[in-house]
């Protein structure tokens, strides 16, 4: 046997009770942050260098380490719970001839276990007998790759007759097998035993997380236990994705550390000067401290007093709120009910938790078709046999199969009756082509009652294929291990199953080899045309020729095509090949290369029967959902298995390609030099065409140009375009393009094309799928998304984010995305802003207290200032902020431009926000100090003392920044307004009770300044400084902000004003307004009638997303000034060129329609006036 070294014993958890804290806390401090705070307070308990207490470290340091760790060890508590429940199921384990319950902890490898119906699979298993003929029995996989239909697994016949437990019992056979990996779909081994050898496949293994169903019972050798088993190696921890704020915040920490250290040595040479200079004056009554004997190493020890006083400009609470802030996005997008499909009862899952904010910077989308784009529920629509015999769907009334066949299924719909006729009179090629069907494929059969079957399909072709066989009268009623029996045209027949050769992603066909009731021996394939017109006899050419023509029409309509096809062997040729097969078969080293070349022998010469077509409609919504994304700037690529003609017309159908396309260039060469041409010439075509139309320098032509043209590349070109010395001019042209569309292509090469662009584009991609194909494309993209639909849940497993319509991808995108964006940016901008301005007040203050390290706020103050007086209300900005209102996010899509941009928030952002915080310092210090520094209580007694000093600076700190952010928050609700006031009100009642009689009677050595909080606020003059201050620190961002708006706004701007005015004029008339024509909910402009005729005509959309934008840039006159003039004067006439700023117009007239058919009148998309103008956008 394999080695018997592991039990079966699993454990995903990470830690146990005595290593918790050990490894949680080694864990954590491999994070830079945590180490620098551990470093800052090691610094602090040094009471030579030491200016602040350890706590004002300690303890937010402390809160941090323990939140995680609550968090770490709540995740980890649910680990454990589940091992022991898995750990502790019972299973029966065949110990010396007798059947003994066992928990699946203890079960090891070489023991012999029995399953009965409906158990899970304890281990990776090799089947040894079952309680059903042959050897057979069923399995569900779902927990393994989320496909619920049922599986056929067979034992050997040499251990099929093994169902005693004493013959069990006396098995002492030896497995030599491959080692354990993560490979679900193959197994390689042999089984010695008897002095014979037999080889094991995938078909003999029950894997652990299996359900056995409609079987009774089975017994297995226990191959690989624990986590040796394949699903335990599938379970490996995911690579982690950072976004690109992450990155760039790990720049600035490191700058603003830097920064920190030049301040901090600069304030030592000042120590150091002023030491030498001035300090020696006072060396009679205030000498150095012990350890201090001259002015250089007194600079030292200052350099490190500030290092400790001025670490605030990087708090670490900025790390714990980020997280929160993601976490709470995160529940946004679980709870949105918009995004959860009632029909399927899926809700949008937000899988990650760090990627949210990048949702709002997508540039590049990778798209699967199939299932994605698709519903991916398969209908047969036509067919053509090798003698022209075709059904055309008239979709006139559906035929009727039930009257002359009992076993039809009632639901399946087929409407050309000629099809059925050539089955009701004996056309010979006709029943030939439904037999293939009825027998080529891997589909199980389950009879409920008499005549009542139920399909059990790995793909929804196959299903669909074997129910037209079923309707047509070929229907596939039970299958052995050695048989497939039919019922062809009312008369049961049985077929001797000689071998399967299996479908995959490389071979893309599959055939099986069947003797014939009267003996004779046939290869049945059914595969991709592309591959089974290669292996075709010479005689079937002509008729493949009038295949292609079909296959090409039914590409066109957006059909899945598929061509069927036989071979007639002699027993020899069988004898000859069935020993050559069972050799690979048998062969343990490069079994499946060997089984490849085995099949690929067999499969030529074949015969041509014809081709099917099968349906697979768009999902709903899909092709408003490329259009809206087309106008966000976010170019869609397809990358497809499907044939080219199909991915076409799929890309016209779902509004990537349109009539707007100025051309679509295909690429289809087989050759490096063919590939390298047509790239080329598509380039230098599109280049001298737009050059000439725009006039655009040649450097410059591709980026002016892109989203005019479009590019369809083959599988076979792909592999060559994606080579090294090709791929910069692949992409360069393919970006270019408004949408690109790559057909026939293996998993690795979406993945590979991914990753192109994910090297040499500095833009976010996004893949999306929902097929185990799709997996290594959604783990390669920045964020991936899978879609849970009809092929199992493998890529919803290894997405970010999940959900079941295509269609959510906008809201995802451009609501739930650029929210994140926008309150992630505003949020950084405000913390970096708010640590600043406080913090830069101690560099000041360092050049007039003879640089000794004093604190200018008292060390409470500096310990819970972003704990306490400041964290809530970022924090509930970061979490709530919104510029614009749902709707009008889905609007205008180019309101998601920004994100693509990174304009929110970049290095230069950043220097915009330290400045402000620094000139928020300074006038935060000197305002105070040159007032206070004269002025005097109203019994003469002088106000310049440190404590009035430092009260009068912090509160005027904290109703600084209180009122900054509430400029800053766009987006009030009852929580902002309470974390906002509540703050301020928490600093004065924190404030008045730390230097309360109280405190001081209780901790006297703790808290000296008894009272002085309140002798200072009672002062009018410290009033009227700190409001000289606050006007002074927010005037000159008032004053910035209004010139901005009205001399440059941004579209989003815009939007909301207009928004404002509509709401404060039109409000009475909004009743009035009706639903018009408009029969869905869930859009964008579902409130608008003819949103269908905006959809189709792509340049009407551009101009109904881009109308404000165009509206906000116009030169002539401001857009506040316009709007105002027309807000208090509706009857005036506008300068000739004003345009209606909603589109279209409804009230009938056609979009640009003459003016004086409407001059004026009210838009009744939202009752707005529109003037005369020469077109209405």
């Amino acid at each position: 046997y394999p080695s018997r070294g592991h039990n079966n014993c699993i454990m995903t958890s990470k830690y146990n009770i005595i290593t918790f804290l050990p490894v949680n806390l080694f864990e954590q401090f491999q994070e830079v942050a945590n180490t620098y705070f551990l470093f800052l307070l090691i610094l602090q308990l040094i009471p030579q260098i030491s200016s602040l207490s350890w706590f004002t470290t300690i303890v937010p340091l402390v809160l941090v380490l323990s939140i995680t760790a609550v968090k770490d060890a709540t995740d980890d508590y649910f680990r454990h719970k589940s091992d022991n429940q898995v750990n502790n199921r019972q299973s029966q384990v065949l110990i010396n001839g007798i059947l003994q319950k066992e928990k699946w902890m203890n079960v090891r490898v070489g023991d012999i276990i029995k399953l009965e119906n409906n158990q899970f699979v304890a281990a990776d298993l090799l089947l040894l007998s079952s309680s059903e003929p042959h050897g057979l029995c069923y399995i569900e996989t779902a927990e393994l790759d989320g496909e619920t239909n049922m599986k056929v697994r067979q034992s050997l016949s040499v251990t099929s007759e093994l169902g005693d437990p004493n013959h069990l019992a006396q098995f002492d056979g030896e497995v030599v097998c491959e080692p354990p990996n993560n490979k679900l779909d193959r197994f390689c081994g042999t089984l010695y035993w008897r002095e014979c050898k037999y080889g094991l496949s995938n078909q003999n293994m029950l894997l652990r997380g299996c359900v056995l169903r409609n079987t009774e019972s089975c017994y297995g050798l226990v191959i690989f236990a624990g986590p040796d088993t394949k699903l335990m190696q599938n379970s490996g921890r995911t690579k982690f994705k950072r976004t690109s704020i992450d990155r760039l915040m790990n720049t600035l920490v490191l700058w603003i550390f830097g920064f920190l250290v030049c301040m901090g040595v600069i304030l030592a040479i000042g120590n150091a000067v002023w030491e030498r200079e001035v300090g020696f004056l006072f060396q009679s009554y205030l000498p150095w401290d012990p350890p201090v004997d001259n002015f250089l190493f007194s600079a030292f020890l200052s350099f490190w007093s500030y290092v400790i006083i001025l670490n605030t400009v990087v708090p670490i609470s900025l790390y714990v709120s980020v997280e929160v802030i993601r976490l709470c996005h995160s529940y946004f997008i679980n709870w949105d009910r918009r995004m959860f499909c009632n029909r399927s009862s899926t809700p949008a899952e937000a899988r990650s938790t760090t990627l949210n904010e990048e949702l709002g910077q997508v540039e590049y989308i990778f798209s699967d078709k199939t299932g994605t784009l698709t519903q991916n529920i398969m209908t047969f629509n036509n067919s053509i046999s090798a003698y022209d015999i075709l059904a055309l769907s008239q979709r006139a009334q559906p035929l009727d199969f039930s009257t002359w066949n009992p076993l039809a299924d009632r639901d399946f719909c087929f409407y050309d009756a000629s099809l059925l006729e050539a089955v009701k009179v004996g056309e010979p090629a006709v029943h030939e082509f439904f037999r293939v069907l009825s027998l080529c494929h891997t589909v199980m059969s389950e009879e409920k009652s008499e005549g009542e079957l139920v399909y059990k399909a790995q793909s929804p072709d196959e299903g669909a294929l074997v129910t037209a066989a079923r309707n047509f009268g070929f229907v596939f009623r039970s299958r052995t291990p050695s048989t497939i029996t039919t019922q062809e045209l009312g008369k049961a027949v049985t077929y001797t199953l000689l071998a399967i050769l299996d479908f995959n992603n490389i071979r893309k066909r599959m055939s099986v080899i069947v003797r014939t009731p009267e003996g004779r021996i046939r290869l049945y394939c059914k595969g991709a045309d592309t591959v089974l017109f290669e292996r075709l006899h010479s005689c079937s050419h002509d008729v493949m020729n009038i295949t292609s023509d079909h296959l090409n029409e039914y590409a066109g309509d957006g059909l899945r095509t598929l061509a069927l096809a036989y071979r007639d062997l002699s027993e020899e040729q069988w004898a000859e090949w069935a020993e050559r097969y069972r050799g690979a078969d048998k062969a343990i080293d490069c079994r499946e290369d060997r089984l490849a070349a085995a099949y690929e022998e067999i499969e030529q010469d074949l015969m041509l029967l014809g081709a099917t077509a099968i349906e697979d409609k768009l999902q709903e919504g899909v092709a408003e959902t490329i259009a809206i994304l087309s106008l966000a700037n976010i170019k869609i690529w397809v990358l497809t298995g499907d044939k080219q003609e199909t991915a076409v017309n799929i890309g016209y159908s779902c509004k990537m390609l349109t009539d707007d396309t100025t051309e679509v260039f295909i690429v289809n060469g087989h050759t490096v030099q063919s590939v390298r041409e047509d790239l080329r010439l598509v380039a230098r075509e599109r280049m001298m065409e737009s050059a000439h139309a725009a006039n655009s320098p040649p450097t410059s032509v591709l980026e002016s140009i892109s989203g005019e043209f479009a590019l369809v590349i083959s599988g076979h070109s792909l592999a060559h375009a994606l080579e090294a010395d090709m791929e910069q001019e692949f992409l360069e042209t393919a970006c270019a393009c408004r949408a690109v569309i790559c057909c026939r292509v293996t998993p690795l090469q979406k993945a590979m094309v991914v990753e192109l662009v994910k090297r040499h584009k500095n833009a976010v991609t996004l893949a999306i799928g929902d097929g185990a194909n799709d997996v290594s494309m959604i783990k390669t993209a920045h964020i991936g998304v899978g879609i849970s639909g009809q092929e199992g849940i493998q890529a919803v497993l290894a997405s970010d984010y999940s959900f079941s319509q295509f269609r959510f991808l906008q809201r995802l995108l451009l609501v739930h995305g650029r929210w994140s964006y926008l309150r992630m940016c505003r949020f950084l901008c405000y913390f970096f802003y708010k640590n600043f301005a406080f913090t830069m007040v101690h560099f000041w203050f360092g050049f007039f207290c003879g640089f000794s390290a004093q604190t200018v706020y008292d060390q409470y103050f500096i310990t819970l200032y972003n704990i306490v007086y400041t964290s809530l209300p970022v924090l509930a900005m970061g979490i709530f902020d919104q510029d614009v209102p749902e709707q009008r996010s889905l609007e205008y899509p180019k309101l998601y431009e920004p994100g693509q941009l990174n304009l929110l928030f970049n290095k230069r952002e950043f220097f915009i926000c330290i400045a402000q915080g620094i000139y928020t310092s300074v006038v935060l210090f000197f305002i105070p100090y040159g007032v206070l520094s004269q002025a005097t209580q109203s019994n003469g007694v002088p106000l310049a003392d440190y404590q009035t000093f430092a009260v009068t600076t912090a509160t005027a700190l904290v109703i600084v920044v209180s009122v900054q952010i509430s400029l800053d928050t766009g987006y009030w609700t009852a929580i902002n307004h309470f974390f906002v006031w509540g703050s301020v009100g928490a600093y004065f009642t924190i404030l008045f009770t730390m230097h309360s009689s109280v405190l001081f009677n209780i901790f006297p050595k703790q808290f000296h300044f008894l009272g002085s909080s309140q002798n200072t606020l009672a002062q009018p003059v410290v009033w009227l400084t700190i409001a000289l201050a606050t006007v002074i620190c927010i005037a000159p961002v008032l004053a910035f902000r209004f010139l901005k708006l009205d001399l440059k706004p941004q579209l989003s701007d815009t939007v909301r004003y207009t928004q404002l005015v509509q709401q404060k004029k039109w409000k009475p008339a909004l009743g009035r307004l009706g639903r018009g024509g408009s029969r869905r909910s869930g859009y964008a402009f579902a409130h608008q009638e003819g949103f269908g005729e905006l959809i189709t005509s792509g340049k009407n959309m551009r101009l109904s997303s881009l109308a404000l934008a165009t509206f906000a840039s116009r030169h002539s006159a401001s857009w506040i000034d316009t709007l105002r003039k027309k807000k208090h004067n509706p009857h005036s006439t506008p300068p000739t060129g004003d345009i209606c700023m909603f589109s279209p117009c409804l009230r009938g007239f056609p979009p640009g329609s003459p003016v004086s058919s409407h001059s004026p009148q009210t838009c009744s998309q939202a009752n707005w006036t529109c003037y005369t103008a020469p077109r209405c956008v």
